[in-house]
């Protein structure tokens, strides 16, 4: 059972972290490997409800964003909202074949322990050195294939401990994308997939019966969890923003690669 306490920390873990370069998943995995809490359904009910959460800061720290996409998409002409959105089609491809051809081989490593964390955690702290000593002119705009290649980049996130927000952001760096415009597009090309992500895993959850997956998780820990989840995200989306302009992500690197190890040597 998730007791309200411990579903308040996992929840700032997972909003935190899910804009934070330093792995969401990876950190929710060491976080219920601390509190013991086992693989199962009302782990997975648990996750849906905080990954929903973030989306929901997600679309209110960006809120005037998505306006601005939507009101140029619904012009009917080919403007800079319309590209936006066609790029972040185009950014879903690759994480949208991996979900429908490797979903249960994935699902196999999220419950293989912390060792592969704490491999993917180094990964992401060399990924993202190698972006901040980088530096290669910024475009102002993102290109499709650009769109493309950030992508890819999200599409390996999925492994656990492999930060998505950082690899995406790190990509567009190496790329030579603008600091402004990359976080904003990182964090609006997530929500298709973790909505879709979360509507996959709600159709399991009603698979085995609401009552069996909620059988973990009481009322109170669920609401705790998706408010601490959806606060902390808004605090985290707003922040992250601004360390992307600022340029100061090494010292992300530096805590992945302490975490990492950390998580390799008691696996």
């Amino acid at each position: 059972m998730i007791s309200w306490l411990q579903a308040l920390i996992l929840g700032i873990i997972q909003g935190l972290t899910e804009y934070l370069p330093v792995s969401s998943s990876g950190h929710l995995a060491i976080g219920q490997a601390l509190f013991g809490l086992q693989d199962g359904e009302s782990n997975l009910t648990f996750t849906v409800l905080l990954h929903v959460a973030t989306v929901l800061s997600t679309v209110v720290i960006l809120w005037s964003e998505i306006v601005w996409i939507f009101r140029d998409l619904f012009k009917w002409k080919w403007n800079e909202g319309t590209r936006y959105v066609v790029n972040i089609l185009i950014s879903m491809i690759p994480v949208a074949i991996v979900g429908f051809f490797f979903k249960d081989k994935i699902e196999e490593v999220f419950g293989s322990g912390l060792l592969i964390v704490g491999i993917m955690l180094i990964v992401t702290a060399t990924l993202l050195t190698f972006s901040y000593f980088a530096k290669p002119r910024q475009k102002e705009h993102i290109s499709g294939f650009h769109a493309f290649i950030i992508g890819i980049a999200q599409a390996c996130a999925v492994m656990p401990g492999l930060s998505r927000s950082g690899s995406t952001i790190a990509t567009g760096l190496l790329l030579g994308n603008k600091k402004e415009k990359l976080a904003q597009f990182s964090f609006l090309m997530v929500i298709p997939p973790i909505l879709g992500e979360a509507l996959l895993d709600i159709k399991d959850i009603f698979e085995v019966g609401f009552s069996e997956a909620m059988s973990g998780i009481s009322p109170v820990a669920a609401i705790v969890g998706f408010l601490a989840a959806f606060i902390s995200g808004c605090f985290a989306c707003k922040w992250m923003i601004n360390i992307v302009k600022k340029g100061k992500l090494i010292w992300f690197a530096i805590y992945c690669f302490i975490i990492g190890g950390i998580a390799i040597i008691f696996s």
